[in-house]
């Protein structure tokens, strides 16, 4: 019998396992979870005998892809994939998805979410200003920003975005301001929310000869990776710059530093929260169970991204 591993760190919701096993279990699979593990070795004796895995941001590198002996795929419920490494899994034929567009809201309302907490002087009780108005600047117009834009408009505010591999007329006819350079969207908004992946071109990209273009005030807002992120340069911006902000759902190495010198105007959630509503959860995950039994019944490689 096929053998689907879901190894999780961070547990899917209650809802999201039950609408997982339902669609393994009628496919005639056997369904096995790993969640809330601590130890990676928990991970490796786990996938040893499994044919499928889903996975969350569960590091799965070679170690672990090579501990599965019958191991045929590996999705990543999210669209972020760089947890799981690509050329291991190639090496040993191993096919890796991810489902793309099933988070993007759950992510898009915690951009905006993060935004309204920090205007509002984090709900200390003080004055605080509106997002009306306010210049947005999406970096990559990916699922996650056409969401942002869409609440973004919703409260009123000046939306922008530059992606160079979304056409400008896609972009502009969502009621978005298209820009032809990431200088160029640097410059114009207070507000930049990066939604770039973390690869080979875009870590420590977001450095300081885009960040001190921002005019003021500058509040940079990051629901994407911690590596696209010069931390060196962001620490800088925010001891040359009053006026900027930093909000995020990945932790930067260099947290206590910011911390102690700019805590009014930093901001990181406690554990990456992306991803975490119910609602993502069932998305993603039987998403992901779904592209499973298509690929092990009929071959379906749709959103293999090792390819």
């Amino acid at each position: 019998m096929t053998k689907v591993l879901v190894a999780t760190d961070k547990a899917f919701a209650p809802v999201a396992v039950k609408g997982i096993r339902q669609v393994v279990e009628q496919a005639g699979f056997e369904l096995v979870l790993l969640e809330n593990y601590t130890n990676p070795d928990d991970f490796k004796k786990a996938i040893a005998d499994a044919d499928a895995v889903i996975v969350r941001s569960d590091k799965t590198d070679k170690a672990v892809i090579d501990s599965g002996q019958n191991l045929k795929i590996v999705v990543r419920a999210g669209a972020g994939y760089d947890n799981v490494d690509l050329p291991a899994a190639t090496a040993k034929g191993v096919v890796v998805m991810n489902t793309p567009g099933q988070n993007s809201n759950a992510v898009a309302e915690l951009a905006l979410g993060l935004m309204v907490y920090y205007v509002r002087n984090f709900f200390n009780g003080k004055s605080g200003w509106e997002l009306k108005d306010k210049k947005l600047g999406i970096h990559a117009y990916g699922a996650v920003g056409k969401n942002v834009a869409r609440i973004a408009k919703g409260f009123g505010m000046d939306v922008y975005a530059f992606d160079p591999f979304i056409p400008k007329e896609a972009i502009e006819k969502d009621g978005v301001k298209w820009l032809g350079s990431v200088e160029e969207l640097y410059s114009k908004c207070n507000f930049i929310s990066l939604h770039i992946p973390a690869n080979s071109q875009t870590r420590q990209s977001v450095n300081s000869a885009l960040l001190s273009r921002m005019p003021s005030p500058a509040v940079l807002v990051n629901t994407a990776r911690a590596e696209v992120i010069n931390e060196a340069d962001l620490l800088k911006m925010f001891q040359e710059r009053k006026d900027f902000a930093y909000l995020s759902d990945v932790e930067p190495s260099n947290k206590a530093e910011i911390e102690a010198g700019f805590k009014a105007k930093y901001f990181c959630t406690p554990k990456k929260m992306g991803a975490q509503t119910e609602e993502a959860n069932v998305n993603a995950g039987i998403a992901a169970a779904k592209q499973i039994v298509n690929f092990i019944n009929n071959g379906d490689k749709t959103f293999q991204v090792n390819k």
